[in-house]
C-alpha cells in the first residue's frame, strides 16, 4: 500500500530545514490485524502544523517513517473481537491516532495523555489499522472530507477543557491558522466578550472575522499591548489562548492578561525555546494562572458530537491526491492555504 512518508536526504539535524528532510510515497505492507483492531481504507488525511517539524527532526525520529494523523475513512475489516464498539464495514470514522495502554499509572490516573505505553500507526496511507478504541464515527450530515478534521476539532474541545471558561469573559486568540480559527468558533459558543484574533496575515485575520472574531490585531504593524488593553478598557483578557507557536507571539500574549487571567499556551513551540518570564509582575501581583495543552485525550466523542456545528468548509477546499505529498506540503509551507488535505483513496468521498 502506499504511505506517506518522511525520507533521509541529508543530516536530519542541518540548520538548513530544506535539507533534513523531504516527503516521498512509499510502498509499505499493511500491518497484521490483531483481535480487537479495524482496519480503515482512508479517505483523506490532513497536513497537521507539526506535520514539517516531524520532518525537519523535531524529534530526532530516524527515517522513513509514516506521517499523519487527521484521518477520516472508512471500516474495511475488523478483528474478531473488535465488536465492543458497535463498528461495522462500511462505517465512515475518525479518530485518534494515538493507542492508550490503559493499565500504566496515568491512564488509571485520568491522565492518558501521558501514558506510558502509548503507540501511534500513521494515517498519511491508503489504508490503517488502528485499536477499536481509536476509533469514532462520524455523524451523518459531516462528510468524509471534513471528517478528517475530527483530530484538530478534538484539540479545540481539548483547549475548551482547559480555559475553565464562563459566560462573559474577555477572550483573545494568538494565531489564525486551523488550529487557532477552530479555537476561535468553540470560545464563541461559550460567550466570550472582546472576542480577539491576534494575527499577522490579512486573509486569515478575515477568516477570523468571518468566524466571530470581534476585534482584530496585527502584530506586524500594531502594538498588541496597547491594542490589547485599549479593546479591554485597560483591564486585558480574562483568558488567552495562544496557538501561533511562534516565540514573539509567546512572549506578547502575557502582556495582555487581566489580573488572575488564565493563559493558555497549545501550540508547538520549538523545542529550545526558553520564554522570559517576569514571575513578580505577572505570577505574583497579577496571579496569571499559566497552563498548557498536550494532545487531545478523552475529547473525541465529543469532538464528533461537536462537528456538524463548526464552519469547515474554508478548511476543505485544497486538496492533493496522496501521489503528490511534495506539492502538498510545499502548499502548506507555502501559508497561502488555510488548510491542506491529501486524498488517499480517490474512490472515497
Amino acid at each position: 500500500m502506499k504511505v506517506v512518508s518522511a525520507v533521509k536526504v541529508g543530516n536530519m539535524k542541518d540548520p538548513d530545514p530544506g535539507r533534513r528532510g523531504k516527503v516521498a510515497v512509499l510502498d509499505r505492507p499493511c500491518p497484521p490485524l490483531g483481535d480487537e483492531d479495524i482496519k480503515v481504507k482512508v479517505a483523506y488525511c490532513a497536513i497537521c502544523g507539526s506535520d514539517p517539524h516531524v520532518v525537519g527532526g523535531i524529534f530526532g525520529w530516524e527515517p522513513p517513517f509514516g506521517l499523519g494523523h487527521e484521518i477520516s475513512g472508512v471500516v474495511a475489516e475488523l478483528g474478531p473481537k473488535a465488536t465492543r464498539r458497535g463498528f461495522k464495514v462500511g462505517d465512515r470514522v475518525g479518530g485518534n491516532f494515538r493507542r492508550y495502554c490503559g493499565t500504566c499509572y496515568y491512564c488509571r490516573n485520568g491522565q492518558e495523555q501521558f501514558c506510558e505505553n502509548v503507540s501511534e500507526e500513521p494515517g498519511m496511507a491508503e489504508y490503517l489499522i488502528w485499536h477499536e478504541s481509536q476509533l469514532v464515527k462520524l455523524p451523518d450530515d459531516v462528510s468524509l472530507k471534513k471528517g478528517c478534521l475530527l483530530e484538530p476539532v478534538s484539540i479545540g474541545v481539548r483547549v475548551m477543557d482547559k480555559t475553565g471558561m464562563l459566560i462573559g469573559r474577555r477572550v483573545a486568540v494568538s494565531g489564525a491558522g486551523p488550529i487557532g480559527l477552530i479555537n476561535l468558533q468553540l470560545i464563541k459558543m461559550f460567550g466570550a466578550t472582546s472576542l480577539t484574533m491576534i494575527e499577522p496575515n490579512p486573509q486569515r485575520r478575515e477568516l477570523a472575522r468571518k468566524f466571530g472574531a470581534d476585534f482584530l490585531i496585527d502584530p506586524s504593524s500594531q502594538d498588541v499591548e496597547r491594542e490589547g488593553m485599549g479593546i479591554t478598557g485597560g483591564l486585558g483578557y480574562d483568558l488567552v489562548i495562544e496557538a501561533s507557536g511562534a516565540p514573539k507571539a509567546a512572549e506578547a500574549a502575557i502582556k495582555v492578561m487581566a489580573n488572575a487571567g488564565r493563559l493558555l499556551y497549545m501550540a508547538m513551540y520549538p523545542n529550545d525555546y526558553e520564554m522570559p518570564l517576569n514571575l513578580y509582575a505577572h505570577c505574583y501581583k497579577k496571579e496569571i494562572e499559566i497552563t498548557g495543552s498536550f494532545v487531545a485525550p478523552y475529547a473525541f466523542p465529543r469532538a464528533a458530537q461537536i462537528m456538524s456545528r463548526m464552519d469547515l468548509d474554508d478548511f476543505t477546499d485544497t486538496v492533493y491526491d496522496i501521489d503528490d505529498p511534495e506539492g502538498a506540503f510545499e502548499a502548506h509551507l507555502g501559508g497561502r492555504h488555510s488548510k491542506v488535505i491529501i486524498r488517499c483513496n480517490k474512490d472515497l468521498d
